[in-house]
């Protein structure tokens, strides 16, 4: 016998298909404003690369290039200063810190949360304070350390201070507590070092937040300006952002800034492109990690 369905179970059952499509209007248009607000410095800088000078500040804006000008404010860039050498130098930094980092950093992250030893919860404490205190305040002291070992104005001085992160030890941490000590205990029956355990069972389990810190780390070293600047008098030591810097002021009498869009342009592509092609690994490893945390 079929189930009768009063008028007001009909206006109920209405009503609630209605809250859902507003709510999910009201959801989409928010993120569709939010992605606009983000959105349009990324696609003015992208179209002002191949415009003319004049109509790149020009009103009322130009939603595509009324004079196309081609290549020739990347022409200009490249002539005015070693690009290329900083973009190889940006790339470099970044790889080696990216790395490095990870690697570390889930060692730290698996020893706080599969060993136990004195002291244990004061220095996990210790590293998570390091992360509320600004770079500014380390960054003297910081300076005479690298001064003293002879590394101003060296790879080394640019690379070694961004290869350890404390965010790298916590995350790698939350994550590392989810694998099951049942699964180390056998391997160590089977006779595997401690070293040989992390290698070949922790580590690889530790890849979906690997992705995710990867990321962090290289849009951290990739877009650090302060301690490159310090660090680096030699324009060939430079990384993008402080060669950037360049193209702030007038050259040869002329404007700077479809230049500086140009290379504003192609300091961005790495970036997009690598969260573009990981993003489903970075947000994965992201929920997981707080998930299993």
């Amino acid at each position: 016998m079929a189930k009768s369905t009063t008028p007001f179970e009909s206006d109920a059952a209405f009503e609630a298909r209605l809250r859902r499509r507003i709510q999910k209007l009201i959801l989409f248009s928010t993120a569709a404003l939010i992605a606009i607000l983000f959105g349009f410095p990324m696609y003015f800088m992208a179209v002002s690369a191949f415009k003319a000078e004049a109509e790149i500040l020009s009103t009322p804006f130009n939603w595509l290039p009324q004079e196309f000008v081609g290549l020739q404010h990347f022409e200009g860039a490249f002539e005015r200063a070693p690009i290329g050498q900083w973009y190889v130098n940006s790339v470099f930094i970044a790889a080696v810190q990216v790395a490095v980092g990870i690697f570390f950093g889930a060692m730290a992250g698996y020893g706080f949360a599969k060993f136990q030893f004195s002291g244990k919860r004061i220095l996990f404490a210790l590293i998570l304070s390091i992360m509320a205190v600004p770079f500014q305040i380390l960054l003297i002291p910081l300076y005479v350390e690298i001064r003293h070992f002879g590394w101003h104005n060296t790879y080394a001085g640019l690379i070694v201070p961004g290869m350890l992160s404390a965010f790298a030890i916590f995350l790698m941490r939350q994550f590392a507590l989810s694998i099951p000590d049942e699964l180390l205990d056998s391997a160590r029956i089977d006779g595997a070092s401690e070293f040989r355990i992390f290698i070949s069972i922790a580590l690889p389990l530790l890849a979906p937040a690997s992705a995710s810190l990867a990321i962090i780390l290289f849009l951290a070293s990739w877009n650090n300006f302060l301690w490159p600047l310090v660090v680096a008098q030699d324009r060939n030591l430079w990384t993008l952002p402080v060669g950037m810097t360049v193209f702030s002021q007038p050259y040869r009498g002329e404007p700077s800034i479809g230049p500086s869009m140009a290379v504003s342009t192609l300091a961005t592509l790495p970036v997009a492109l690598l969260f573009l092609f990981f993003q489903r690994y970075f947000i994965e490893g992201m929920m997981v990690s707080g998930i299993k945390g």
